[in-house]
């Protein structure tokens, strides 16, 4: 049976190496299972520039699903965005 305690890595940094040589270091807010890239926001709208970061960290990664989660809303459910390439 599957544990009910999902693993999660808080602050994973992920570096990217260009051909040209050029490296780039981005933080993951959360990894979760080695699946998920959960990425924590409290802003009072969730803008399209959210949305692309998140995406640019899908596309960058070996991850295809992505969490979104905004703290600054009434109810939670309400804050909580998936993407999915």
């Amino acid at each position: 049976m599957r544990s009910l305690n999902p693993e999660a890595l808080t602050r994973s940094n992920m570096t990217l190496f260009s051909g040209n040589g050029i490296n780039c270091g981005y933080r993951l807010d959360i990894v979760v299972e080695g699946q998920v890239i959960v990425e924590i926001k409290a802003v009072s709208d969730i803008a399209p520039i959210h949305e692309a970061q998140l995406l640019s960290y899908l596309k960058m990664s070996n991850y295809r699903k992505g969490l979104l989660i905004n703290f600054n809303v009434q109810l939670l459910k309400d804050g909580i965005h998936r993407l999915k390439l």
